[in-house]
């Protein structure tokens, strides 16, 4: 591409940043009663510092007033969420509703262990303003369950949802977990049948991973333990992506279905869109303008940075203007919103290569966008090395 089309690239990327839109709010609670061995997200498996905690994010919010001129998304995630009262999740709401602004129509959001809902709680957490639930359900059959360290049942799994329910929780989300050893494709294929029978408005679907450093890796790395392979797994996928397209749901994003535009996590399209997001607690990141920030995987050292009267932040980094050009390619190639033709900077080896891609079926072209299909879903992280 000549010199002028990169020049318009970086005046629309500039425009773009400046443009105030509604940021996202995350709370990241790294309180567990177990650890799951599959889990690498930050957590401990004690709940004796919730207290300190409580009060170090609101400290930490104090540094950043101002400084997002309005949040239209909460996200409570973990860690379990749920493991926090929902007297305290309500005060931490309204110190965010007098800090911060938040829009009349903020999407609230909470991860729930199912083993932590039953219908008084949930109940409660409604009133507290949260307005959706993701359920860690993750399989409705024990053996699943056993293997993946969980300690909810699946009874319980059934008991949250209906709690869920009767106390009006109308946007509901359930995780699933597919590839688990001992689990065959018909029985995950019953595991979708009995969520779907409970109509969630949104289904994630996750591909067990080995993670460096988790249990499971080490037994995946030793031979204790063997996953599905890469051919039935992209079946699985395939298959799981027609069955919920069949029953109305959009399959907006690698691993993500909702029952219509509306019901998609309004959250987390802020992370694949490169919308300004602040994240509160030890782990979390943070992002605006082109600047992205992090806080310390750990409680004790956030706790002690506060304590000290310091912003927590551990690291931080400026991108580039081909670092958000890439960036916006690895998560536009994963969600149905997709990238532009001028994002790919074509030259004629990369026209021949879209060719090929669409011809094959793993991308759509639907006027200046390049949409990935389910099979071009199964490639989404190397989508863009094509176009480097």
């Amino acid at each position: 591409m000549a010199s002028g089309g990169r020049d318009k690239d970086k005046e629309r990327m500039v425009k773009i940043s400046e443009v105030p839109e509604k940021a996202g709010l995350y709370i990241h609670v790294p309180f567990c009663r177990s650890k799951c061995p599959y889990c690498h997200f930050y957590s401990i498996p004690s709940l004796d510092l919730i207290p300190d905690w409580l009060k170090a994010v609101k400290k930490e919010a104090l540094f950043y007033q101002g400084l997002f001129p309005s949040f239209d998304t909460v996200y409570f995630g973990g860690g379990t969420p749920s493991l926090i009262s929902p007297a305290a999740l309500g005060e931490l709401l309204d110190f965010f509703r007098e800090r911060f602004r938040l829009s009349a129509d903020v999407e609230v959001t909470l991860e729930a262990n199912p083993g932590d809902l039953d219908r008084e709680k949930a109940r409660e957490l409604r009133k507290t303003g949260i307005n959706r639930l993701s359920l860690g359900a993750q399989s409705f059959f024990e053996e699943d369950l056993k293997f993946l360290g969980r300690r909810h049942s699946a009874p319980d799994a059934v008991q949250a949802i209906e709690a869920a329910r009767w106390s009006g929780f109308e946007n509901l989300g359930l995780d699933l977990i597919f590839g688990i050893p001992g689990q065959t494709g018909s029985r995950w294929q019953e595991a979708l049948t009995r969520a779907l029978s409970f109509q969630p408005e949104h289904i994630s679907t996750y591909q067990l991973t080995p993670e460096e450093g988790t249990p499971l890796g080490n037994w995946v790395a030793r031979g204790r333990v063997r996953l599905w392979g890469e051919e039935e797994a992209a079946r699985q996928f395939l298959e799981t992506s027609r069955m919920l397209r069949s029953r109305g749901y959009l399959h907006y994003e690698v691993s993500n279905f909702a029952r219509g535009e509306e019901r998609t996590s309004r959250h987390n399209r802020k992370y694949w869109q490169q919308v300004p997001y602040l994240g509160l607690g030890p782990a979390a990141h943070s992002y605006r303008e082109k600047r992205r920030w992090w806080n310390p995987a750990s409680l004790e050292a956030y706790l002690d940075r506060l304590r000290e009267g310091r912003k927590p932040a551990a690291g931080e980094e400026i991108l580039s203007n081909d670092q958000m050009r890439m960036e916006s390619l690895l998560l536009g190639f994963r969600n149905r919103e997709g990238v532009t033709m001028g994002q790919l900077h074509l030259t004629p080896g990369r026209r021949a290569v879209l060719s090929h891609l669409m011809a094959s079926k793993k991308i759509n072209r639907q006027e200046d966008r390049l949409i990935p299909t389910p099979q071009g879903y199964l490639l989404a992280d190397n989508l863009p090395l094509f176009f480097c």
